[in-house]
């Protein structure tokens, strides 16, 4: 147990972790959905949300907790449509540049672009700024970014259900809860890395999102 508590305290981000589990233990499905709402906030530092989310899976009702995560998520990425739709004068021509190909990527696919950013770990603000600043209809945006946002959180929920399950076959009690709490550790590690280390602007415009959207585009 020891070892696990070691692994625990050298996580980064663990404190933040801990201050957002406080916060939905002690709200409930209201403390999830502000959980996700601040994790989402964050554009510049990642917050660690969908780790916490991954860990109540444990505790709250998938479903539920899913529908909540999702909807407090979508609601925190409108600040990166309004940062877009009321700031996009502020935005340097070059940078405006860059984000053509980004905007081109929702030209083509509408709605499953947003969808498919707010599902999988694509930075949604590379589109969402992008979005306010060509000033499209907030409802279009918030939609398909909420279903986006509850799908990747009944992922993230039933797959801390389903470990929390697998780890009570073999341990009971606090030290189960504790490898419970280390593993999400280390998926709250892969999140922060892949976040700050892979440049996903650079992947999108580089023509990665060719693959990623090659199923929406046989559907089409």
């Amino acid at each position: 147990m020891e070892t696990i508590e070691t692994l625990l305290e050298s996580i980064p981000f663990s404190q933040i972790a801990s201050w957002l589990r406080d916060i939905a233990l002690k709200y409930g499905y209201l403390g999830i959905l502000l959980v996700s709402f601040l994790g989402s906030l964050s554009i510049i530092l990642p917050i660690p949300y969908a780790a916490v989310i991954f860990m109540m899976g444990g505790w709250f009702e998938p479903n539920l907790l899913a529908l909540s995560a999702g909807v407090g998520s979508a609601l925190g990425e409108i600040l990166g449509y309004v940062i877009g739709y009321y700031g996009g004068s502020l935005i340097s021509e070059e940078r405006r540049r860059k984000m053509e190909p980004i905007v081109k990527i929702f030209m083509k696919y509408g709605a499953i672009a947003v969808f498919i950013f707010a599902l999988t770990p694509l930075p949604d603000d590379l589109l969402i700024i992008p979005l306010g600043i060509m000033r499209l209809p907030l409802i279009k945006v918030f939609l398909p970014c909420a279903l986006g946002k509850i799908g990747m959180c009944f992922i993230l929920a039933y797959g801390g259900r389903f470990l929390k399950e697998v780890i009570e076959w073999f341990i009971v009690g606090e030290e189960g809860d504790l490898l419970l709490m280390a593993v999400t550790g280390i998926l709250l590690i892969a999140i922060v890395i892949a976040i700050l280390k892979i440049d996903w602007e650079n992947l999108l415009l580089e023509g990665g999102y060719k693959i990623i959207f090659k199923r929406a585009s046989k559907n089409k």
